[in-house]
């Protein structure tokens, strides 16, 4: 099956993100088809066939993505098949995880600064301004992706109850 030009450039566009924020591009690239795939779930062949890549990497950057909460693994028609789609919030789910890790870099900068205590501002300066951010996001992320969490939720629950054409 060929791919209009724009798919593929948006699956490899996800890959260059995914590369330029320390993921393989590889990932990336799997999540960009997940995300534009019809039917949602897809198995590791088909997946493969699509990106012209090996299954067995395919199949591990999928694992990857699962251990990330972007993508999960779903029951497959096929027996021993392995078939994958995009995670209803995954994205919030990888954000939080994302705010985990900030909020570890944050709880790193107190420590630098309680180790500078009594020294000049300037010298401060580098850890005080990733502690007064880290501070921020920590105080403010959460509510923010919980607001968002409870739109798309309110809007499922909202659709669920629209009469179905017949």
């Amino acid at each position: 099956m060929k791919q209009p030009f724009e798919q593929t450039h948006f699956i490899e566009d996800i890959g260059l993100f995914f590369e330029q924020i320390g993921m393989p591009r590889m990932a990336g690239r799997i999540l960009g088809v997940l995300l534009i795939s019809d039917p949602p779930a897809q198995s590791i062949t088909d997946i493969a066939q699509t990106l012209k890549a090996s299954k067995s990497s395919v199949s591990i950057m999928a694992r990857m993505l699962v251990e990330n909460g972007l993508v999960e693994r779903v029951a497959s028609p096929v027996p021993r098949r392995d078939y994958y789609r995009f995670k209803p919030g995954g994205w919030i789910l990888y954000m939080r995880q994302w705010m985990d890790l900030m909020s570890g870099l944050h709880e790193i900068t107190e420590r630098g600064l309680n180790l500078l205590e009594g020294q000049p501002p300037e010298l401060k300066e580098r850890l005080q301004e990733a502690h007064d951010l880290f501070s921020t996001l920590e105080a403010k992320f959460p509510a923010l992706l919980a607001k968002l969490e409870n739109e798309r939720l309110r809007a499922a629950n909202s659709e669920s109850y629209l009469p179905r054409e017949t």
